[in-house]
């Protein structure tokens, strides 16, 4: 496949830092040939200082039609755009913006129903179940909100800012009524276990949980999205748990993603359950 550049091509890109194992410029440029769009994915490397002197730059170019954002700017990218779908004012984090043709940017979240997606494409829908989430960031808060609103029975929230887990799991409980608390990262006795900490993408990483308070049989999800098993889900298998990697949830979330930016797009042929929009 080749990927054909003129003056018409509508330009997409990936904003993040680091971004040597993002795997989304090669999703959407793969999906924009089968689709013949006249459009191209590029990764954007901005350190985090650099952040407003980027926005400024891509502001003033007419063909910019999208942004996909990664870390550590889907939080601060919120000052940058002109409106907010309902999900990401929630979640207070984005990670896609639709540039409009009037000049607006407006942005969005599907880290959360992305993930959910994932695990119900796998088989661990985290309906009716306890689920332990470490880490309250960006894609941590979005994934809270999704798992609560998918029905989770109870979820226990832990991050190294006890403050922002408090306050998460607060927000959970006021806007949907799940069980949500803050603790300890224990992951004893839970059915389903979730890292949305950035632990496991380097090799000498701490565990975001011990392995051994693991029970046999729980779904651990790392959202780390690795060629290799993290060392969390090789000390899971070892466990006997059911283990997901961040592939799903990458390939959930980019559903959602492309459809806000006016893309069909489904990865092996899967689609939203039960028929849903989106």
């Amino acid at each position: 496949m080749q990927l054909h550049i003129s003056g018409t091509t509508r330009l997409y890109g990936l904003v993040g830092d680091p971004l040597s194992a993002a795997k989304s410029p090669q999703l959407l440029n793969r999906l924009f040939i089968e689709q013949h769009a006249d459009a191209a994915c590029v990764p954007f490397w901005v350190k985090e200082d650099n952040l407003p002197a980027f926005v400024g730059g891509a502001r003033a170019m007419g063909n910019l039609s999208g942004l996909l954002v990664t870390m550590p700017h889907k939080e601060r990218m919120l000052a940058f755009v002109d409106e907010l779908d309902s999900t990401a004012g929630q979640v207070g984090a984005l990670n896609v913006i639709r540039c409009e043709a009037d000049g607006r940017w407006i942005g969005a979240i599907f880290d959360g129903v992305g993930c959910v997606l994932g695990m119900q494409w796998e088989g661990h829908h985290p309906a009716n179940k306890s689920v332990l989430l470490v880490g309250a960031g960006g894609a941590g808060r979005a994934i809270a909100f999704a798992v609560a609103s998918a029905g989770a029975s109870s979820l226990t929230i832990s991050d190294v800012d006890e403050r922002r887990a408090d306050d998460l799991a607060a927000a959970i409980v006021a806007a949907t009524g799940c069980d949500a608390r803050s603790a300890a990262p224990d992951p004893l006795g839970f059915e389903v276990v979730i890292n949305a900490t950035p632990l496991g993408m380097k090799a000498n990483d701490a565990m975001p949980v011990d392995p051994e308070r693991l029970a046999p049989g729980a779904i651990v999800v790392d959202i780390v999205n690795s060629a290799e098993p993290t060392p969390l889900r090789r000390a899971a298998l070892a466990r006997g748990c059911r283990t997901q990697d961040g592939g799903p949830m990458h390939r959930g979330q980019a559903l959602y993603a492309l459809r806000f930016l006016g893309f069909d797009y489904r990865p092996d042929g899967r689609s939203l359950p039960n028929g849903d929009p989106g």
